[in-house]
């Protein structure tokens, strides 16, 4: 799907560079598909020590040669860098700049140029990202499909509607701060019954990952696992039971439902 095409990144900071990381060990293009533009000195340094691309310092001249076009600089300064160049409306421009609508980029393009929006999360950064996107109105079918082609190479990814993105926000974007308090708690909760902090940090890291895994792998219900793993009045029924007289259902559900309502004030 990305045979002799060639990728731009308008701007290559971390996201950025999990995701060249991503299609570059995956496979997916080669080095030489790959092109970015950035300002600082310092990024552009890391980029050729990484990766060996060629780097542009003039947003211009990637926007000529690249046939798709990821905008992955920050949300303030996108405006300002739309203004600087003149984008032919045969590309694919694909953000991942948090915040900013598809109406609102259109509207920065007056151009019929077809757009996809992506909002990816950190896990991204280790290949286990979980994206969602959505398509503008110039974009196809297929424009859509090469977007989800390339966030393949970073994680799961699926295609939503524009108006969902704020639920994603709240589930996978700010998610991985849940999980990660989740990972601590459980340690937590292994050093205080005698385990070292790197022995229960370990084995709480490792037991949500695997979780994860089955639920994904197997397609069974986290419900119906749960069950399997809940013995008559055994150990984890008892802990269960626990969770739920103290909430955590609830919290993790209100926490989804506020980071979506922040989400969509932040947009406006």
């Amino acid at each position: 799907m990305l045979d002799g095409k060639k990728i731009g990144f308008l701007g290559a900071g971390a996201m950025g560079q999990a995701i060249i990381k991503g299609l570059l060990q995956s496979g997916l293009v080669k080095k030489e598909q790959i092109i970015a533009s950035v300002k600082s000195e310092k990024t552009c340094q890391e980029l050729q020590e990484k990766f060996s691309l060629s780097i542009y310092q003039n947003n211009q001249q990637l926007v000529k040669e690249a046939d798709i076009i990821i905008l992955a600089v920050k949300p303030q300064i996108l405006s300002t860098v739309l203004q600087e160049v003149e984008i032919s409306v045969n590309k694919l421009l694909v953000s991942i700049a948090a915040g900013v609508t598809l109406a609102n980029l259109e509207k920065m393009l007056q151009k019929p140029i077809p757009l996809v929006r992506v909002m990816p999360n950190t896990p991204c950064l280790v290949g286990e990202g979980a994206s969602a996107l959505a398509l503008g109105t110039k974009a196809s079918i297929d424009d859509g499909k090469v977007a989800e082609f390339i966030f393949s190479s970073v994680g799961k990814v699926i295609t939503v509607p524009e108006k969902l993105l704020n639920a994603v926000t709240g589930l996978s974007g700010s998610g991985p701060a849940y999980i990660y308090m989740i990972i601590e708690a459980l340690a937590d909760g292994g050093v205080r019954e005698g385990l070292s902090r790197q022995q229960a940090l370990i084995l709480a890291a490792q037991t949500v990952l695997g979780s994860a895994k089955m639920v994904l792998e197997t397609g069974e219900h986290p419900g119906a696992l749960k069950d399997k793993v809940t013995s008559p009045a055994g150990t984890t029924i008892e802990a269960v039971a626990s969770l739920e007289r103290n909430g955590l259902r609830n919290a993790l559900l209100e926490a989804v439902t506020v980071a979506s309502k922040k989400a969509e004030d932040l947009g406006k």
